[in-house]
């Protein structure tokens, strides 16, 4: 049961948050992180724990199927640690009403993440879909952005959901995430295959289906742009390590050349668009585009070391991404604005914000002894080994150009002159930075000792090397 609760907690916290006065800002941030923290530690406390009921038998048998598996847990134990400090960070209007839709948002994808049924997969994916939408209506007050959001998003949940219903017709049922040995051929699998990769491509996004990634970053208050950037993108990308790369390897290994491609155009295209962009959340949400261009492309070359990075990136993306959107949330609340024309200087006033701001860019550069070297390098080499020369040389590329553009967004915001038509107000105070330390230093302790995580590679490396070996037959 503790893992049911787990899930349950951040949602029926979020509905009873309304029972607070509205204008008791302080009271409901601290009532959202605690909720938050807790729920990390029974993630950690539920770690080997399944519930399991059973609600349909025909066509095909379903069941409200919780438990992590050895790569959910830590996806989802980054989402508590994410939504722990951004709630912590905020600062918006309407802040009970903005850390209730945090904490929905928090259940509905811990519910995607635990979830050992592919139809309660498919559930969850539409439904962590709305607290984003309302966030972007009434906070970002970007209407045309939540319906581009949602549009996008709920089209690739159209699909994943007709290729879920199709997956349980002909293998009898959708209860397998997480089951060694439920794999799917036939005539009609490559075409759930695809119906599978669209929505995780569009959920990851990888170009050209990333159109409404940048202006959603953009549009969302920062904590909220915390969660999404760093953790509801991997939605996607766990969907192919725990869907597709488990259930279907041989179509990942026959068909993985053209998301390879798209992979590495992502790869170019995030990182030359974020070498311009003058908004520095652009900048973040195009280099997302890059970063995870790099891990489509570990996952689809089934080599076990690029998995293994793919796994090790993942969670630190998600560390870096969400404390580079909560840290520009802040420097957007001392100076007015995150135009990097118009910043300039905000280290001589702010030098521990400065500190802690050139930690999380060096990790999404890649500097060595932080998460994301570590990921970067396993997945280069992974990818060598599986044969794809080309793509790691563009991958070289890209990864030149995330210094060229984490280190200009760094000198633009922190370093030269002081601007003088912008106010200048305290440091990073502790509370401030009580919700961006546990990030950071997670960032260091992954870099340095990664070997937790890369141990729960093994259940996906199984399949890669099945796919592996049947293609060698043919």
């Amino acid at each position: 049961m503790l893992v049911l609760a787990t899930i349950l907690l951040p949602i029926a916290a979020g509905g009873l948050l309304y029972l607070l006065p509205r204008e008791d800002r302080e009271r409901s941030r601290v009532a959202g992180t605690l909720v938050a923290a807790a729920t990390f530690f029974m993630l950690i406390a539920g770690r080997d724990q399944e519930w399991s009921f059973r609600w349909l038998s025909r066509p095909f048998t379903a069941a409200f199927h919780f438990g992590a598996t050895p790569i959910s847990f830590w996806i989802a134990l980054l989402l508590a640690l994410c939504t722990a400090s951004a709630i912590a960070a905020t600062r918006v209007p309407r802040t009970r009403d903005f850390t209730a839709l945090m904490l929905m948002l928090e259940g509905t994808m811990l519910g995607l993440f635990l979830a050992r049924d592919l139809l309660v997969f498919a559930l969850f994916w539409d439904l962590m879909l709305l607290p984003v939408f309302f966030a972007l209506i009434g906070w970002g007050e970007h209407v045309a952005t939540a319906w581009r959001y949602f549009i996008y998003n709920f089209a690739g949940g159209l699909t994943l959901l007709l290729a879920t219903a199709a997956f349980g017709v002909i293998y009898g049922s959708t209860d397998v995430i997480g089951r060694s040995g439920a794999h799917l051929v036939g005539s009609w699998a490559p075409w759930i295959y695809a119906g599978f990769a669209f929505a995780f491509l569009v959920k990851t996004p990888i170009w050209p289906l990333h159109t409404w990634m940048p202006p959603t970053y953009t549009a969302l208050p920062p904590p909220m742009a915390a969660v999404v950037g760093a953790v509801q993108s991997k939605a996607g990308l766990y969907g192919f390590l725990a869907i597709a790369a488990a259930l279907m390897p041989v179509y990942v290994t026959q068909y993985a050349s053209p998301l390879i491609v798209l992979g590495a155009i992502s790869l170019i295209d995030g990182a030359v668009v974020a070498l311009v962009q003058n908004d520095a959340k652009r900048v973040v949400a195009y280099s997302s585009l890059s970063h995870l261009g790099l891990i489509v492309i570990a996952v689809v070359s089934t080599n076990q070391l690029a998995l293994a990075g793919a796994l090790v990136y993942i969670i630190a993306h998600g560390l870096f991404t969400a404390a580079l959107f909560i840290l520009l949330g802040y420097v957007e609340e001392r100076e007015g604005t995150r135009s990097l024309i118009r910043l300039g200087g905000v280290a001589w006033a702010n030098p521990r914000l400065a500190g802690a701001l050139c930690i999380a860019a060096l990790a999404a550069l890649g500097l060595p002894g932080l998460a994301g070297f570590v990921g970067e390098l396993f997945i280069v080499i992974g990818v060598y080994q599986a044969g794809y020369v080309w793509p790691v040389i563009v991958a070289l590329i890209a990864i030149v150009l995330a210094a060229a553009y984490m280190l200009r967004l760094y000198q633009d915001i922190m370093n030269g002159p002081q601007q003088e038509d912008v106010p200048v107000r305290h440091d990073l105070t502790w509370r401030e930075g009580f919700a961006v330390a546990p990030l950071l230093a997670a960032l260091v302790l992954l870099g340095v000792q990664p070997s937790a995580i890369l141990a729960s590679v093994s259940s996906v490396t199984s399949g890669a090397h099945a796919a592996a070996s049947v293609e060698a037959q043919r």
